[in-house]
């Protein structure tokens, strides 16, 4: 508990990010997807001759700079502040390992930045093989961002074994590689890749839907079909590559995928169910809009359908992303991290000298109170003239363990999921939180919950007062 809690109210910080993430992550795949369209659409027109086709691409090169350059760079920033705050110990093993790899990330995107705006920036003034040359060095650059980032992402749910061995010991810089490839990094990569030409294709469409049928009937016909065949190798390969990534992630974290749709049958739809049928359910609706409603009546395809692609492939994405964040579940950083913040490796320590024994925000006066009440045993934690202190210590201990993940009131209402227990039964509950046991119902989704006997039965009492607060 080495940084102050981000408190969010209703919503919580972690909706903060996943907010955050659902429209930059679009935003970021369609600038690599798009860098791979434009150069190539307007190749293909520079062969053809076809000034008409020309003129669309550069206006879709606008619509791709502002989207991309500002948008996406805004979200960008975005993630950065939500997740140092939300998750910061997270963050901060994350820059400290991979330091090289966000230096090179930096770099590119600046490259990226200043390649897109020359390439936007020298329509009709350098040479059509010159622009698009250009046009070919942003996409390249904007996928190397991805090849990058592609290795963090990954490496959060699936470190790998060889980083694992040496985490904490000052040796993990002699295993980057092992860590940046790590298991499910390929078949990310070829996923992400797919998304993006997808995605390409998809926002051309937004594009090409604005053109006048009547007054250019070839023109809207050609875009629109080209545009909607560049979703074509995505829905081919990404069943493949879906099954390739899964096959890689550990079979403990798998096994909460397995664990959600083994209970569908009994009407329970987790929260991973939900996404995953929301994935299947979107892309099939896609698909059948873009055949029907683009490619087979491209020159009746309005405005109003590729904004509802759009939405569609945005419910893909959320999905998508929902489902890979909760495999990592109950860790931030698979078997090393929890969502919260605690360190595997620091569990027994915590259980042993106290999970505030290090923390910062503890006042030198509230430690020497503790102390003493710790010297007196168990019995002086339910004694009246203590329970002042034992709140504000569960207090922190709540702060410390519980609101990475729930709120107050909102998004996991810890005042809703407690209503109604006792005393005795928010007492078993944190046994079973603390015990941690393979059966136990918690085990798969909560990290658990670390701290001495004295430090539990101090949360024990605040919890009282989220379960029954004072009227």
């Amino acid at each position: 508990m080495n940084y102050p809690v981000w408190e969010v109210p209703i919503i919580g910080s972690q909706l903060v990010i996943a907010i955050i993430a659902i429209f930059h992550v679009l935003i970021s795949h369609f600038a690599i997807g798009g860098g791979l369209y434009l150069p190539y659409a307007e190749m293909l027109a520079a062969r053809r001759g076809d000034r008409e086709w020309r003129a669309v691409i550069k206006k879709h090169s606008k619509f791709f700079l502002i989207l991309t350059g500002v948008f996406g760079t805004v979200t960008g920033v975005g993630i950065w502040f939500s997740i140092g705050l939300a998750n910061p110990e997270a963050t901060s093993t994350l820059i400290h390992y991979f330091v090289f790899a966000w230096a090179m990330e930096w770099v590119i995107f600046l490259v990226e930045l200043t390649t897109i705006a020359i390439y936007y920036y020298t329509w009709d003034r350098v040479s059509d093989a010159l622009h698009i040359a250009i046009g070919w060095l942003y996409g390249i650059v904007a996928w190397l961002t991805l090849v990058l980032i592609n290795g963090i992402l990954c490496f959060m749910l699936t470190p790998g074994t060889t980083w694992l061995a040496v985490a904490g010991s000052g040796q993990e810089i002699h295993v980057f590689w092992h860590a940046f490839f790590n298991p499910t990094y390929w078949p990310s990569l070829l996923i992400r890749t797919l998304i993006c030409i997808c995605l390409g294709g998809v926002f051309a469409l937004v594009t090409a839907s604005r053109i006048d049928g009547a007054a250019q009937p070839r023109l809207k016909t050609d875009l629109i079909r080209w545009s909607a065949r560049w979703l074509v190798p995505t829905f081919i390969l990404l069943p493949f590559a879906g099954a390739w990534y899964l096959w890689q992630v550990p079979a403990v974290q798998r096994h909460i995928l397995e664990l959600g749709f083994s209970t569908i049958g009994q009407g329970v739809f987790s929260v991973v169910t939900r996404m995953s049928l929301t994935l299947v359910l979107s892309v099939a609706t896609l698909l059948v809009i873009v055949y029907l409603l683009a490619y087979r009546n491209p020159l009746d395809f309005k405005l109003g359908a590729a904004i509802t692609i759009v939405v569609l492939a945005q419910a893909a994405i959320m999905s998508t992303e929902m489902v890979r964040e909760m495999l990592r579940k109950p860790f931030v950083i698979t078997q090393h991290m929890f969502s919260n913040g605690v360190r595997l490796r620091e569990v027994a320590a915590d259980n042993t000298a106290g999970y505030l024994a290090r923390s910062p925000w503890v006042r030198a006066a509230e430690r020497t109170a503790w102390a003493a009440l710790d010297a007196q045993g168990t019995a002086a934690t339910n004694a009246p003239d203590y329970k002042p202190q034992m709140l504000a210590r569960g207090e922190l201990m709540f702060r410390g363990q519980c609101m990475a993940c729930h709120t107050m009131n909102g998004y996991r209402a810890m005042r809703t999921l407690l209503a109604g227990r006792d005393h005795a039964g928010l007492g078993n509950l944190l046994k079973l939180l603390h015990e941690n046991k393979d059966d136990s119902p918690y085990h798969a989704f909560m990290p658990p919950l670390v701290g001495t006997t004295n430090e539990i039965a101090a949360l024990n009492l605040y919890l009282d007062t989220l379960a029954a607060p004072a009227k």
